[in-house]
């Protein structure tokens, strides 16, 4: 197990000097100069000042010593700070942000999961059947269907029509739980659907392979009800592909929350990270696109090893 365990985390260190290092290149080499984005086109003319600032900011150092003075700044935690709002660290940028983003994110997993769990496991049951058929076709709906559409509809529906909750004016949590909700209860709801759709469908291929192996079958000759082999026979073999793509959508959820968070007005990562983009702020959109590739590393590899948890074979293998 330990030999395991390190071989995850020389592979994961590698992982993550690859990320930050085609992270680092593909904003450095952005079109556009950034001392221009900070000062404004009227100082083009000023090629004095224009160099002050890009010496200040290290433009002018070789990209390899730029990025080695950068990845070793990050490594303590120090991404620097923003071109645009001087003063401002990025990290507490991020910090500050992160919290807002992975609520929904998280919010949007469970949601999904819980509505894609019993409808992929009664579809896998009643295969060929109504159940099977409706839901099929609901998730089918749910799955083409983009996202910021489905927010739209939740706005019209229960802000415009029905009047219950809010368009915007996110409420942090320490502001009050209640409030917090009523904020999120949409944004998270429109980030659920396709999520939902995705994992159901995944759930019931898996549990309908599962019932045709020979320790259900077994379970069933025994007299074992459907419910109990459903839920202690079927579903925990058949969960690993879901527990794969609920760690992979989670890392993306992270860094593609943006049109949401546009739409609903939601201060999170993705908003701040349109803002930097558009101010040509190359240190934010660095640290926050290293931040959510790292997480995402990161989750994925914890979700490999959780494997040998939830199913004794891959942990005897």
């Amino acid at each position: 197990m330990g030999r395991v365990l390190a071989v995850r985390f020389s592979r994961l260190l590698a992982t993550l000097f690859a990320v930050t290092l085609l992270s680092f290149l593909m904003t450095s080499l952005l079109p556009g100069d950034p001392a221009v984005a900070i000062l404004g086109q009227d100082a083009i003319q000023n090629e004095e000042l224009l160099e002050e600032v890009r010496e200040d900011l290290g433009l002018n150092d070789p990209l390899p010593v730029r990025y080695l003075t950068w990845l070793g700044n990050a490594v303590t935690g120090d991404l620097g700070e923003s071109y645009t709002n001087r003063g401002q660290s990025v990290m507490d940028t991020i910090l500050d942000r992160v919290p807002v983003t992975a609520q929904l994110a998280s919010m949007a997993i469970l949601i999904a999961v819980a509505l894609a769990v019993p409808i992929g496991v009664i579809g896998a049951y009643k295969q060929g059947r109504w159940p099977d058929t409706t839901s099929s076709a609901a998730v089918q709906v749910a799955l083409s269907v983009p996202n910021f559409i489905t927010g739209i509809f939740l706005i019209w529906l229960f802000s415009v029509q029905l009047g219950w909750l809010p368009t915007s004016n996110w409420n942090r949590f320490s502001e009050g739980a209640w409030d917090n909700f009523r904020t999120a209860i949409l944004p998270a709801t429109a980030l659920a659907t396709t999520q939902m759709a995705i994992f159901s469908r995944l759930v019931r291929s898996d549990m309908i392979a599962t019932l045709k192996e020979n320790y259900v079958l077994a379970a069933r000759a025994k007299g074992l009800s459907n419910r109990y082999i459903l839920a202690r026979h079927a579903l925990r073999p058949s969960s690993l592909s879901l527990m794969t793509i609920i760690g992979i959508n989670f890392g993306a959820l992270l860094g593609g929350t943006v049109v949401i968070e546009t739409l609903f007005a939601v201060p999170g990562l993705g908003f701040r990270l349109i803002n930097a983009i558009n101010q040509r702020d190359i240190l934010v959109i660095q640290g926050i696109t290293v931040f959510v590739a790292v997480v995402y590393v990161v989750i994925n590899t914890i979700v490999d090893l959780l494997y040998a948890v939830v199913d004794p074979r891959i942990r005897k293998g």
